[in-house]
């Protein structure tokens, strides 16, 4: 991958955190964003000891001034080829509900879909100028199917899936490469909350090896593991009492109360 200057938001654990390690080298820059400080201090500590020059912030994303600054400043000295707009939480049903609460609901979107656009949009006009760049926004497999004990998770991973394709349309003629990746379950300290079932679920490392693949390729769009990828795309053509039937297996719940292994 020709890129140099690199931000990962979500980066002190998880896919982001391990994207991270695999991008670090000699002549790399990496501006790395997470809500736990230590754990992204010693993942910065990691990728400056494989060479790279690493500058790392402990932000809630939602924080838009902070982030720009942030971001403004890395790009001043080191021009952002690549961002991976990774950060997010799980939340949904606990395990005394039926349904999430509206609090919850509104919490998950502002930091899965409206801060991940904030993030986009933060380092997007400085990409255009220069004519080139890349954007990974990582979404999920629950945004073709949607999760009864996660509405609005699988609908900020929905919505981050549909924008992500139409910024690729527009920025066709813009040099800037944007690519939406739909894990499926995941190995990291975030899904740790997930309380049931969680089939075919990989490692942080497959993870970040399907994603960059994926880039390398200029893939507008991949899911993984392939299976699910495809039955989840599949999901919303079949009746209802068959999706109803089939997602029995998968019923969750989250945590209570959430804890900061939620947040990348």
């Amino acid at each position: 991958m020709d890129f140099n200057s690199i931000v990962i938001t979500g980066a002190s654990s998880g896919i982001g955190a391990t994207l991270a390690r695999r991008l670090s080298g000699p002549g790399r820059a990496l501006g790395l964003i997470g809500r736990n400080q230590q754990r992204l201090e010693t993942v910065a500590a990691e990728c400056a000891a494989a060479g790279a020059h690493c500058r790392s912030a402990s932000i809630d994303i939602r924080d838009t001034a902070r982030l720009q600054d942030f971001l403004d400043d890395f790009d001043r000295d080191h021009p952002i080829d690549l961002l991976v707009a990774n950060a997010g939480i799980l939340d949904g049903r606990h395990a005394d509900q039926v349904t999430e609460t509206g609090e919850t609901a509104r919490r998950v979107l502002e930091i899965n879909l409206l801060a991940a656009v904030d993030t986009v949009h933060a380092v997007l006009p400085a990409m255009r100028r220069r004519g080139s760049g890349g954007i990974i926004i990582v979404s999920s497999l629950a945004g073709f199917v949607p999760l009864a004990d996660a509405p609005a998770y699988s609908a900020s991973k929905a919505a981050l899936v549909s924008y992500a394709l139409a910024l690729r349309d527009a920025l066709a003629g813009d040099g800037v490469q944007v690519m939406a990746a739909c894990p499926g379950f995941v190995a990291t300290p975030m899904a740790d909350i997930h309380l049931g079932p969680r089939p075919g679920e990989i490692s942080a490392d497959d993870a970040a090896t399907h994603i960059l693949e994926g880039f390398r390729r200029n893939k507008a769009l991949i899911g993984f593991p392939l299976v699910p990828f495809w039955l989840s795309r599949l999901s919303l053509l079949v009746p209802e009492f068959v999706r109803r039937r089939g997602a029995r297996g998968t019923r969750f719940h989250v945590a209570s109360p959430p804890t900061d292994t939620a947040r990348k």
